[in-house]
């Protein structure tokens, strides 16, 4: 009989909204709490939230929260008796978990025998293997034909995305192959990857599972993970869309047979890729809590790190687990630019306000939940993952979860970096999406659709009222007995001149007259009001009402036709540095990892040139035309500034025109 114990107080070993999600369960039951935090958190919430924290000193990851001896440490200097270690970071690394253990603490998550059993993919596809379970079969490199395109490179080691790149040409793939290494060598300390046929429109379903030490194993029923960028997933829900029961019941056998072969007791979860046959295969086990585990909550009423606690402390689980009941989705919501290759975006977050109840389950009546790390005086930085918030919603059925889920994301004020909300809400909408038609592919299938209406082309033809607004806003904020541009005689407009965020520049001019407002472009405009933070209009008979909000030259303004985000123009623009000729400039704050060139190479358009780090992920800086590297500013580990020059190619000389000199 495995020996049972009391967890008192109880260090998490991880940061943001999984830190303050098992937080909130720990208060729930009574368990006093301690959080650790690296400086550029010293003034996050999940800090506030517990009863006591511990510094980690330094930023970057590697020196704060990858460093096991200084949790173990913290945990004991605060008088801890147990480690929940989260997600990412530590979570799936079996050598902390032993430390935690021989320090004399508890460890909540999965014995560290059956994490380093699945550690390596390469080697968990062969134990899968063994146990029945269906896998994908690897592709040596070396004798890979063009039979075998497209292939999917992967790290061994490690997940969300990291070392994985997809390879469409024979060509490609010793370059493919030497990068997705590097990446994984500085991601995971491993630089072992592995080929494997890729599945263009195949499904990510994922089963949870969580097991007890006395022999019970659940399953959880599955979820669809399918949507996403970049290899990560972005919106997920349960249960799977569109498969027979008998798929479900495969599915879960398979799951629990992975499990039952490792001896696992925890949660977990065990993905597979499904095919648009109805075969699946295994493609890892996730030994942790995964990020998407609201939605499962959501349906079964589950609390996933109560439960984790319970097992950790010795406790059975009933022979079967509460029966699901309706569907959720999840969407995250990241600081991200899906119309800029998904560049990460930094910056203060002037205002965060996401409907719906924090960390709870079950969802309320209102059918969603947030779970965020951030809140309204936060900031983006570059260190870690671009998440801000999970936004989850519950109903009966699934068209009624996503229309709740969109009308969510839509109605949220969101002020500070750009974010992916606008591409969320138009996956949610989209008729795909809403019929099941889902696969990994969907993001880059429905691009032109979806990434040109997160460049706001709707808004477009709302952005000359949005100026308007804006400037009547200002006008209110201005003190004196007057509204500014009242004129006892006509005169010439006031003007006031901003920039949206796709470049757009926009001319408010308008008069304020004892007949009410005339502005040009707008004869069907009626003002009803005005203040700094609210203006409300009549447009062409319908009453329209905008929240405004001002933070040093950025004007937000919110309204139910969508936000935009506009910029004050100076009258007299500043004159604008000169930049050399085919400069490249950062496109994000990141640290240099590597360099792809030398100072007087060849270059071809498109050719990466190097590789910035920022936020968890890696971004190719490319050749935007044929040239020669005439600077390179950048070297690894370099932290550079948006905006930064990185290097000069000097254009190539175009056919006939290799001299300035005329020829006659």
């Amino acid at each position: 009989m495995p020996e049972s114990t009391t967890i008192r107080r109880l260090l998490v070993a991880n940061r943001g909204e999984i830190a303050r999600r098992i937080l909130r369960t720990c208060r729930d039951l009574g368990i006093a709490t301690v959080a650790v935090y690296s400086d550029p958190d010293a003034d996050a919430p999940h800090v506030r939230e517990a009863d006591t924290a511990v510094r980690l000193p330094g930023a970057a990851p590697a020196d704060t929260y990858l460093r096991a001896d200084l949790l173990v440490r913290a945990a004991r200097s605060a008088g801890a008796d147990a480690i929940h270690p989260g997600y990412g970071f530590l979570s799936e690394d079996p050598a902390f978990a032993r430390e935690v253990l021989a320090a004399g603490l508890t460890w909540v998550g999965p014995p560290p025998d059956a994490m380093a059993r699945m550690g390596s993919k390469t080697a968990a596809k062969r134990l899968m293997a063994a146990a029945g379970v269906p896998v994908l079969g690897a592709v040596d490199p070396a004798e890979a034909t063009e039979t075998d395109l497209p292939l999917l490179v992967k790290a061994a080691a490690g997940g969300g995305g990291r070392g994985m790149r997809i390879v469409r040409r024979l060509a490609d793939l010793p370059g493919e192959l030497a990068a997705a290494a590097a990446e994984a060598q500085a991601a995971f300390g491993s630089a072992e990857v592995f080929c494997e046929p890729y599945l263009a429109t195949g499904r990510h379903v994922e089963v949870q599972l969580l097991a007890d030490t006395h022999g019970t194993v659940w399953s959880l029923g599955e979820r669809d993970c399918s949507v996403q960028r970049r290899h990560q997933k972005v919106i997920e829900e349960t249960p799977a869309p569109g498969l027979a029961d008998g798929l479900r019941a495969e599915l879960a056998r398979a799951a629990t047979a992975a499990a039952r072969a490792i001896g696992y007791t925890g949660a977990g979860t065990v993905e597979f890729m499904l095919g648009p046959d109805g075969r699946f295969f295994f493609l890892e086990m996730n030994t942790r809590l995964q990020v998407e585990h609201p939605v499962t909550e959501c349906v079964t009423g589950l609390d996933l790190v109560e439960r984790q606690i319970a097992v950790a402390e010795g406790e059975m689980l009933p022979a079967e687990p509460p029966a699901a009941r309706g569907w959720a989705i999840e969407a995250r919501l990241y600081a991200e630019d899906p119309a800029q290759g998904w560049q990460p975006q930094t910056g203060a977050l002037h205002r965060v306000e996401l409907p719906g109840e924090a960390f709870v389950r079950p969802v309320g009546p209102a059918g969603l939940r947030v779970d965020s790390g951030v809140e309204s005086g936060s900031s983006v930085g570059i260190h870690y993952d671009a998440m801000l918030a999970k936004v989850i919603a519950w109903a009966p059925t699934r068209a009624a979860a996503a229309r709740r889920l969109a009308d969510a994301l839509a109605r949220a004020r969101l002020h500070g970096p750009v974010t992916n909300r606008e591409l969320l809400v138009q996956v949610l909408r989209h008729p795909d999406f809403l019929a099941g038609r889902v696969h990994t592919g969907f993001l880059a299938e429905h691009a032109g659709d979806l990434l040109a209406e997160g460049e706001q082309c709707d808004d477009k033809r709302e952005l000359p009222l949005a100026a308007l607004v804006a400037a009547l806003a200002d006008a209110a904020a201005r003190p004196g007995p007057l509204p500014s541009g009242w004129r006892n005689l006509p005169s010439q407009p006031q003007v006031k001149r901003y920039r949206a965020a796709d470049g757009t520049e926009l001319a408010a001019r308008y008069r304020l007259t004892r007949d009410g407002l005339r502005a040009e472009g707008h004869p069907g405009v009626r003002l009803l009001s005005a203040a700094p933070d609210r203006v409300v209009l009549e447009v062409d008979g319908l009453r329209r009402s905008f929240a405004v909000a001002a933070y040093g030259d950025t004007v937000q303004l919110d309204s139910p036709a969508g936000a935009v985000a506009l910029t004050v123009l100076p009258r007299f623009p500043e004159p604008r540095a000169e930049q050399a000729p085919g400069a490249l400039l950062a496109p994000m704050p990141g640290t240099v990892v590597r360099l792809g060139v030398a100072v007087g190479d060849r270059v071809a358009a498109g050719q990466p040139l190097l590789w910035l780090e920022a936020m968890k992920m890696e971004h190719q800086v490319t050749a935007p035309r044929a040239g020669t590297v005439t600077e390179l500013r950048a070297e690894p580990g370099r932290q550079v500034e948006l905006g930064a020059v990185l290097a000069v190619v000097e254009p190539a000389a175009e056919p006939g025109h290799e001299s300035d000199t005329p020829t006659h």
